[in-house]
Order: structure tokens, then C-alpha cells, then sequence
């Protein structure tokens, strides 16, 4: 008789149980332990007030105050008085919504280390042309590219790569929320 046809004798069989039931328990009293790891680890993360990258501090959450001034400052130097006109026109129906929309893009992303503002206006112009139904957005942004130094003819080309991306209608539409851009602010 071969093993695969051998029977397990009773003690056998509730030996192998037992066995089984043990490794079920150690198995879950492992991953509580992770758990608890996870936890503590998490609380120790929360409790630090900044992370650092490089030398640079990022703001953590819980410092609205810094990311509301931060946000702020860094909307004025991005988008001028169209980035405030924005938020103003906000404010009247969803004041939070206003103050969410200077603390999290300006306040924690723009504020970031690693990116000066010429990539990021890049990449915004670049995700807003390729979405395609969010012109006004693409003007703010299409503005602000200029205010930190991109040129009309970079600001085409990028517009105009997001066609092989996002198709020619996305970049049509880019292409003439630039036109609008450009008329208000000639090159000199």
C-alpha cells in the first residue's frame, strides 16, 4: 500500500486537527500583533508635527493656520488676482469649499519641495487640456504658466502634445482657451 493510500489512524487525524487549529490561532494572533504594530506606528507617524523631505518641512495636517497663509502666498505668485477672483467668487456659496481649495492645491501640493512652478503649471495645463471641459480652469492656469515664466510657444507646444494624448478635441479647446489667454496678455 502506498502513503497517498494509507488511513490516517484516529489519533493521527486528531492530532492533524489539533495542529491545524493551532496554526489558525498563531496565524491570527500574528497578524493582530501587525496590526497593533500598524497602529502604533501610525499614532507615532500622526504625532509628528512636520515630515521632512530633503531640509524642506511639509506641512502635516492639523496646521491649517500655515496651510491657509502658505496656500495663499503661493496663489499670488501662481495665478495673481485671476487664482483670488476664484476663490472669491466661491466664497459666497461654499466658504469652505473656498478655503479647501487654498490649503490643499496651494497650501500642501504647490508648497511642496522638489517642483519649482514652472513643471507644475507644465503638468497643469497639461491635465487640464486633456480633460477637455475645463476651460476656465485652463485660462486660470494658462495665465498662471505665464506669470511664472512659460512662453505663448511653450504653452502651445504643450497644449498641442496633449493631441496625441487626450485627442483633437481636447487640444483644440486648449488651444483656443490659449488664444483667449494670450489676447488679454500680449507679449512684449
Amino acid at each position: 500500500m502506498s502513503n497517498s493510500e494509507r488511513q490516517e489512524t484516529p489519533a493521527e487525524a486528531s492530532a492533524l486537527a489539533e495542529s491545524q487549529v493551532e496554526t489558525s490561532h498563531l496565524t491570527r494572533r500574528t497578524a493582530l500583533g501587525s496590526l497593533g504594530v500598524l497602529a502604533v506606528g501610525s499614532s507615532a507617524l500622526a504625532s509628528t508635527a512636520t515630515a521632512q523631505t530633503g531640509d524642506n518641512p511639509v506641512p502635516q495636517a492639523g496646521a491649517v493656520r500655515d496651510r491657509y497663509a502658505i496656500g495663499l502666498e503661493r496663489l499670488s505668485a501662481i495665478d495673481g488676482r485671476d487664482g483670488h477672483a476664484v476663490v472669491e467668487s466661491l466664497k459666497e456659496i461654499s466658504p469652505d469649499f473656498a478655503r479647501y481649495l487654498i490649503e490643499f492645491p496651494f497650501g500642501d501640493i504647490y508648497a511642496r519641495p522638489g517642483l519649482d512652478l514652472r513643471p507644475r503649471e507644465i503638468a497643469t495645463i497639461a491635465a487640464l487640456t486633456a480633460l477637455g471641459n475645463a476651460r476656465p480652469q485652463l485660462e486660470v492656469h494658462i495665465a498662471a504658466g505665464l506669470n511664472v515664466g512659460l512662453s505663448q510657444q511653450e504653452i502651445i507646444e504643450i497644449v498641442m502634445q496633449m493631441a496625441v494624448y487626450a485627442g483633437f478635441p481636447a487640444a483644440i479647446n486648449g488651444l483656443n482657451a490659449a488664444k483667449t489667454v494670450f489676447d488679454r496678455h500680449p507679449t512684449s
